[in-house]
């Protein structure tokens, strides 16, 4: 047997796993259906400098984790690590901008990151994710954390807890970063190396480390929360409000940041504490500027993200369904194979969920089999005639024509 295996941190998802798969994707599409939001797919990979104009040269997946390579003509292109870039992008090179606003999009699909793999983190992982362009209403805010709690809600994610913040506007955060940047100099001494060589590009980074002593130092940091100008506050306040009429609970975290340079104002994260330290499940926020900053018009825009394999992790666990056809068709003798084939064929064109016994199995092997694959019925064709089995009974009914053999299924079907 050949020892070639996948990539470091990349699996497959098997048949028997790809209808967890399919169902978050279906509980995105309904759920966020009903809200308008339309379902849009972007390329796999991407022009390098849309992620680092967009994500931010500084940040760890621009830094460290991009999956960039030439494609052949000279030009860097990249596995993307994100979906939000892309949207802003596609909305630019579409001229989404003259359709009526917001532009309200969903996604899923494959990322990239090359990251330490673990419980909960590959480095090509699964995400279903919604973007809102066009509106900085904080009404677009709160029903954007609302959908992506109703997803969570209704593919039973457990133990969940709701982080909200506010990072305020982009003049704000302008003030505000001198402050922290004098708090994380005066105590440099105990940071780490990486939070030191931050400082000066990414101060609020300094939020998310796990370096103990690091933690020390933020514990006693000045908040952006507390230093929100009046607009701000008001905007964070009718988030809070809104989110509170629809009963959505939360508890405000003035030490959230996000791991993307393009945040701004609203914050939010949904956790798991199902999930040990990766406990982040999905979560998001606005990011007003970023669309300028790619060159297109000034457009305001909010989304957010989750990881599909967290998801399935966190999720009430459930048993595996039983295996199930409607029907097995075996040809007992080789010149009915053209009659099992046009009866499996007519079969399926009704709706009926047929398989065709195609490796040779004699009469007793074929129904061992329809027992193993959980088929309701055995059509048997021999040059005696067609015969059905009802394996739930063992009763096995003669049937003169396709017709009545179909006809004695559907009636076995819905008893």
């Amino acid at each position: 047997m050949s020892e070639l295996q996948a990539p470091k941190g990349t699996f497959d998802v098997l048949p028997d796993k790809e209808a967890d798969y399919s169902e978050v994707e279906a509980v995105a599409a309904r759920v966020l259906g009903r809200a308008g939001y339309a379902r849009i797919q972007t390329p796999i990979f991407e022009s390098t400098e849309l992620f680092a104009r967009g994500v931010g040269e500084s940040t760890d997946i621009v830094a460290k984790e991009m999956y960039s390579f030439d494609d052949g003509g000279g030009r860097s292109v990249t596995l993307r690590p994100e979906g939000t870039a892309a949207i802003c992008r596609s909305y630019i090179q579409n001229g989404m901008h003259k359709l009526p606003q917001p532009i309200r999009v969903w996604y899923s699909g494959p990322f990239f990151r090359h990251e330490a793999p673990q419980a909960g983190r590959f480095r090509q992982f699964h995400q279903i994710g919604a973007e809102a362009l066009g509106s900085d209403r904080p009404e677009l805010d709160a029903e954007m954390v609302l959908l992506l709690a109703e997803v969570l809600e209704e593919l039973s994610v457990g133990d969940l807890r709701l982080r909200l913040g506010s990072l305020g506007s982009t003049e704000t955060r302008l003030t505000y970063r001198e402050l922290l940047q004098a708090h994380l100099r005066a105590n440099q001494d105990k940071l780490s190396e990486d939070v030191r060589s931050r400082i000066d590009v990414n101060p609020l980074r300094a939020f998310d480390s796990a370096d103990p002593s690091t933690q020390e130092v933020m514990a006693t940091a000045p908040l952006l929360l507390n230093s929100l100008d009046s607009v701000d506050a008001e905007h964070f306040q009718v988030v809070r409000e809104l989110l509170d009429a629809a009963g959505v609970a939360y508890e405000v975290d003035p030490r959230l940041v996000r791991g993307l340079d393009y945040y701004g104002r609203t914050v939010f994260e949904f956790t798991s504490d199902r999930l040990g330290a990766q406990s982040g499940v999905g979560g998001g926020g606005r990011y007003d500027g970023l669309m300028e900053l790619l060159g297109g018009p000034a457009t305001p825009g909010i989304g957010w993200a989750a990881g599909v394999e967290r998801i399935l992790l966190a999720r009430d666990q459930r048993d595996a369904p039983e295996p199930s056809c409607d029907l097995l068709v075996v040809a007992l003798e080789a010149d009915r194979l053209n009659d099992a084939f046009v009866l499996a064929n007519l079969a399926r064109s009704q709706g009926i969920e047929a398989r065709l016994e195609v490796t040779g199995r004699s009469v007793k092997a074929s129904l061992k089999h329809a027992n193993k694959i959980g088929a309701r019925g055995v059509a048997l064709l021999d040059s005696s005639g067609d015969q059905l089995k009802n394996m739930d009974t063992g009763e096995q009914i003669a049937a003169e024509s396709v017709a009545t053999l179909l006809d004695a299924l559907r009636g076995m079907m819905v008893q």
